[in-house]
């Protein structure tokens, strides 16, 4: 029969890693076309994820495929588009997961919207701006929108033939121009553990 002293109960509990926080929030990635918004949300869920964290990424690619089929580009279905987006946000973060949303959402009304959902049911909502240069978005041009808003193959580029509203005070700002994937997402880990969610 084993006899644990509390001397060796105490070194065993000191001996077990640190349990992740379980506290969820939403933290929506926003950003010109190709600035990395998408990059950096799947390099910090991996690292998440890697420490125990429950995370969930959600695309606004596959969001629009599979949520917000048929919507358009005007500024009402842009609208619609970023508050069905933080609906589903806001539910999962409610509920312990740490939600990385990735999100052109280029009007500042439209974030609050979301923002706002989120403080009435006390759920913690952090607003990242990507900041990446129009001009090294379009060299980085990962779906060529840039090249084809050139051409003039499509139009409604947003930054370029339609608004973009940066935020104007963000929870964090992340400068990407100069920078590896690796630097940005340290950054953004360091940001959350701050806030206590890593």
């Amino acid at each position: 029969m084993t006899v644990h002293t509390p001397a060796a109960d105490g070194a065993a509990e000191a001996a077990l890693p640190a349990a992740p926080c379980e506290r969820g929030a939403t933290v929506w990635l926003t950003g010109l076309p190709s600035a990395g918004k998408t990059t950096l949300a799947f390099a910090l869920a991996e690292r998440l994820r890697s420490e125990g964290h429950k995370v969930e990424v959600l695309d606004g690619d596959e969001i629009r495929e599979f949520l917000s089929r048929g919507l358009g580009f005007s500024r009402e279905d842009r609208h619609t588009n970023v508050t069905r987006i933080g609906f589903v946000a806001e539910k999962l973060a409610a509920n312990g997961v740490k939600v990385l949303a990735p999100v052109i959402a280029p009007f500042a009304a439209s974030r609050a919207a979301v923002r706002e959902r989120h403080a009435a049911n006390g759920t913690e909502f952090l607003e990242v701006h990507v900041a990446t240069p129009v001009e090294l978005c379009a060299e980085r041009d990962v779906k060529g929108l840039y090249a084809k808003q050139a051409a003039g193959e499509i139009s409604g580029l947003t930054g370029v033939d339609d608004p973009y509203e940066a935020p104007e005070n963000p929870e964090l700002r992340v400068l990407t121009q100069g920078r590896e994937v690796a630097d940005s997402t340290a950054e953004l880990h360091a940001f959350l553990t701050e806030r206590g969610l890593a």
